[in-house]
């Protein structure tokens, strides 16, 4: 009896270059918000703009290019 199921652990796909792209800005973002939690902790104030961007745009645009990845990956199957 056959079965209609395919098996995608047996040839496991790497991850398209959107969803790497996505996770790569999310983790940066990431370190960018530990900079600047750990930066106000040590009593600074004045963080340069750049930073406080990168923690408030970087991260939700990895997430975001990260789940459009996962909608594009799962549409395609």
């Amino acid at each position: 009896m056959e079965t209609a199921v395919r098996d995608t652990a047996a040839n496991p796909a790497r991850k398209s270059w959107l969803m790497r792209l996505g996770i790569a800005l999310f983790a940066l973002g990431m370190l960018a918000v530990v900079v600047v939690f750990v930066l106000f902790a040590a009593g600074l104030e004045d963080l340069p703009v750049w930073l406080s961007a990168a923690a408030g745009v970087i991260t939700p645009l990895g997430l975001g290019l990260g789940l459009i990845a996962l909608v594009r990956e799962h549409r395609q199957r």
